[in-house]
């Protein structure tokens, strides 16, 4: 059965994969508390004045990423892709759950939404 809801996503994931997405969770609403968190596109999408981020779960790893990505502030590299807006963090394992860096990024990303608009609006990016 394909997940219609955030629960039904996360109940259908096994092992690290289950424990790190409600970690993510966790971290999302300490870090944007007035945010909401809906099932959209097929995948958890985080909103606080638009889209923010998005969580995708894959065989091997968990993609925890960023509408406005190449605008966060990132020093030391932690967020991957090569498109023009979005970056992401590729989680492997629990051991790649940073979870200060989560924090970081959320707090920015919701941020940069309340100032900026939301970033699906074109005018907004």
């Amino acid at each position: 059965m394909a997940a219609k809801t955030v629960d039904e996503f996360v109940a259908g994931l096994e092992g690290w994969q289950a424990e790190a997405v409600s970690a993510i969770r966790q971290l999302v609403r300490e870090a944007a508390p007035k945010s909401s968190e809906a099932w959209k596109w097929g995948q958890p999408v985080y909103e606080e004045n638009g889209p923010f981020a998005w969580l995708k779960a894959y065989k091997t790893y968990i993609n925890f990423g960023f509408w406005r990505g190449t605008q966060l502030t990132d020093p030391k590299g932690l967020l991957q892709g090569d498109g023009d807006r979005m970056r992401h963090l590729k989680i492997a394992s629990l051991a790649d759950l940073n979870k200060p860096a989560i924090k970081r990024f959320v707090k920015e990303a919701a941020r940069l939404n309340r100032e900026k608009g939301s970033p699906t609006i074109k005018a907004n990016r």
